[in-house]
Parts: structure tokens; C-alpha cells; sequence
């Protein structure tokens, strides 16, 4: 077992785990954070996308051991004081979901986007969101909803 202290969604925690745990099932099974999905294992998908130290990552090919001393941020995080982050209220009001499945991970690599470039055009959207599938919605309301957070009406 291997000791580590991690802040997660603005908590810090402090745990032993196996030096093997993947932080998707530190955050699901030892945390309860179950807002960031367990999509395909594999990092294809992109569902379990979070945010560790500023940077988006596939938690599901992190351990959890390499997040010890840093910082996570998951899609549950984002919400301040019962409000939605601005790309949760564009998802919602686009209608940029179907089944949900994918929308963490969308929503988590989006607000990477935005960090880095705050005015995308629809490409730059759509080359940001490449590393998330979706396998509902053909992309289209999703992007008018990353326009839409940035302040810019879609223009697709």
C-alpha cells in the first residue's frame, strides 16, 4: 500500500491504496464520485476525462497514485454554491446530451479548450473534443454548446 494525499473537488483526501488503483476507481469506489463514468477502460472513449493539476487526463490510464500532492477537478467540481459551471448550462440548454454517458468527459475537455483558447471557432471545437465519443448525439449540439459557454452563438 502506498500513501497519498490528494485535494479532489476542492477536499483534500488522505488514503492508502494499492499502488495499481486507477484514479477513475479511487474517485468512483473510494470516494463515491460517481459523475465521472467508467467508459471503455482503455482511454478511447474519453468519458472519465478530469482535470489533475491543470491538465485534462484520461483517469481511467492515471493511477491513482500519481495524483498524490496534486489537485483534481471532476465534472461533479465544477458546479459552485448549487450553480452550474457555464458548460454544464450550455449542455443542459443545448441540448448537447442524449443518453449523458460521454457529457463529463466532454464537458471536462471543453473547459480545457476554453482555458486555452476562450473565443473557438466551431474546427478548433471540434479537433479539441476529438479524444471524447459520443455515441448519441452526431457532435453538432455539442459544439453549439461549447460556442454557447464561450459567448458566441453556433454558427454550424
Amino acid at each position: 500500500m502506498t500513501r497519498i494525499s490528494v485535494k479532489v473537488d476542492g477536499t483534500t483526501y488522505e488514503d492508502e491504496v494499492e499502488p495499481r488503483l486507477l484514479l477513475i476507481h479511487y474517485l468512483r469506489d473510494r470516494l463515491g464520485l460517481t459523475g465521472t463514468p467508467i467508459g471503455c477502460d482503455t482511454s478511447n472513449c474519453g468519458a472519465c476525462t478530469v482535470d489533475l493539476d491543470g491538465e485534462t487526463v484520461k483517469s481511467c490510464s492515471v493511477l491513482a497514485v500519481q495524483a498524490d500532492s496534486g489537485e483534481v477537478t471532476t465534472v461533479q467540481g465544477l458546479a459552485r454554491d448549487g450553480e452550474w459551471h457555464p458548460l454544464q448550462k450550455a449542455f443542459h440548454e443545448r441540448h448537447a446530451l442524449q443518453c449523458g454517458y460521454c457529457t463529463p468527459g466532454m464537458i471536462m475537455a471543453a473547459r480545457d479548450l476554453l482555458r486555452e483558447n476562450p473565443a473557438p471557432d466551431p474546427q478548433e471545437v471540434r479537433e479539441a473534443l476529438e479524444g471524447n465519443l459520443c455515441r448519441c448525439t452526431g457532435y453538432q449540439n455539442i459544439v453549439r454548446a461549447v460556442l454557447a459557454a464561450s459567448g458566441q452563438e453556433a454558427t454550424t
